[in-house]
């Protein structure tokens, strides 16, 4: 793999700052703006993070949205009803990984499409995330120690970039440097020959589609002490754009392949994008209309580079 290969999608990255900054050197250039765009993307990136994991199965999940929200009201109600930060977060996360590895379980045993099998798991966490809420916004009694998980800087640097920095690294000790990460790399990579060589398929799955949705739980977790509420539809949003960030960073650093620092880069280039776009005045359907292209453009750039070996 060519330096130019290895580093394009990270000097693309560059570009596309360098081109905003050029276009609106007064408002997009400024320090402060970088630093919130790091803010911006956190949430973002961290979901995107998850389903790196799944990717790495050369798999999907498509209930990642639906667990961010169900974090969120799963947090705000058990606030309601008196529990603790500790108990609350712990609750929460351990809900969203069960989601995961209900859904791993059954598409590894049953060899049921991860497609069809997470759209309906997911369809079914955002109707009893709706029943759950009655559809409302719910603001609850959220402690002001969990409301500071998610706002604030430390040393200068928002706390929701730091929780996306920590994510990044933890995802690539995972993928990198455990036995259960390469084993998920090597199904990915070739399912059959991974099984043939003693990779176990059932439980590597189960932990791959378990650590997405404890990702995306978290990410419930943290925008709902961003925002100081909570509502059932919160993270729809999510799901797209953190396949294309996934997409983007297959194509940055590796041939190919899922990694985390590659994850991080993709969510930058669509936050990026989306801050510079906002900033020069364009309407959102146009944004939507640019993320779509990116997707697309990720997506042939990765067939096209296979195609070549």
């Amino acid at each position: 793999m060519s330096a130019i290969s290895r580093f394009g999608t990270l000097l693309g990255l560059i570009a596309i700052v360098a081109l905003f900054s050029a276009l609106s050197p007064g408002s997009f250039a400024q320090a402060s703006n970088l630093i919130n765009i790091t803010q911006q993307m956190s949430l973002l990136a961290i979901v995107a993070l998850g389903a790196t994991f799944v990717m790495s199965l050369s798999e999907f999940d498509l209930s990642v949205g639906a667990v961010v929200s169900m974090s969120g009201i799963v947090s705000v109600s058990l606030f309601a009803l008196g529990w603790g930060i500790v108990p609350t977060i712990a609750i929460t996360l351990l809900a969203g990984f069960a989601v995961g590895c209900a859904s791993g379980f059954l598409i590894a045993t049953w060899r049921m499409p991860s497609f069809i099998m997470t759209l309906a798991m997911g369809t079914i966490i955002g109707g009893i995330t709706f029943w759950a809420s009655g559809g409302a916004t719910l603001f609850g009694s959220i402690p002001d120690g969990f409301r500071n998980l998610g706002r604030g800087y430390l040393a200068g640097i928002p706390v929701l970039t730091l929780w996306a920095l920590t994510t990044t690294v933890f995802a690539a000790l995972v993928l990198d440097h455990t036995e259960p990460g390469r084993r998920m790399l090597a199904i990915g990579g070739n399912r059959e020959a991974a099984r043939l060589t003693g990779v176990r398929i059932v439980p590597t799955s189960v932990l791959a589609f378990g650590l997405c949705t404890l990702l995306a739980a978290l990410a419930g977790l943290l925008l709902t002490a961003r925002l100081g509420s909570a509502h059932p539809t919160g993270g729809a949003g999510f799901l797209l754009q953190a396949y294309a960030a996934v997409f983007l960073g297959m194509t940055a650093f590796r041939d190919g392949q899922p990694n985390a620092a590659g994850t991080l880069v993709g969510a930058a280039i669509i936050a990026v994008v989306a801050n510079g776009l906002t900033i020069l005045g364009v309407p959102n359907y146009l944004q939507d209309i640019f993320t779509g292209l990116i997707i697309i453009g990720a997506v042939l750039v990765r067939n096209i580079g296979h195609s070549e070996r």
